[in-house]
């Protein structure tokens, strides 16, 4: 005799997969800074963003995001965070001071 998977226990497992990821996911929005100009700002700027999320300095009149993501590339560095509104901010000021963005997504 042989023995056959239940169906049942794959759609069980399936369903309770998906209700831990619909309690525990949330929406994640990133945007890409490209580095101009001075070298030294590659170190810099995300060592700023860092102290920036850990509330040691301000940038401009954004409001702190506690959790603020920052990677670094070669040319460029990812910023990430749940909170869009601060993270369209934070874009705003990075423009206004000459930088370029991918935007927010």
């Amino acid at each position: 005799m042989g023995t056959t998977p239940s169906n049942c226990r794959v759609v069980m497992a399936r369903r309770v997969a998906q209700q831990f990821l619909e309690d525990k996911a949330q929406p994640e929005y990133r945007m890409r800074i490209y580095y101009l100009g001075n070298p030294r700002e590659r170190r810099a700027y995300p060592n700023v963003l860092r102290s920036f999320r850990d509330e040691k300095l301000k940038i401009g009149s954004v409001p702190p995001i506690p959790d603020l993501g920052v990677k670094e590339d070669f040319d460029h560095f990812v910023v990430w965070s749940s909170d869009r509104d601060s993270l369209i901010q934070l874009k705003d000021w990075f423009e206004d001071h000459g930088h370029e963005t991918s935007g927010v997504w």
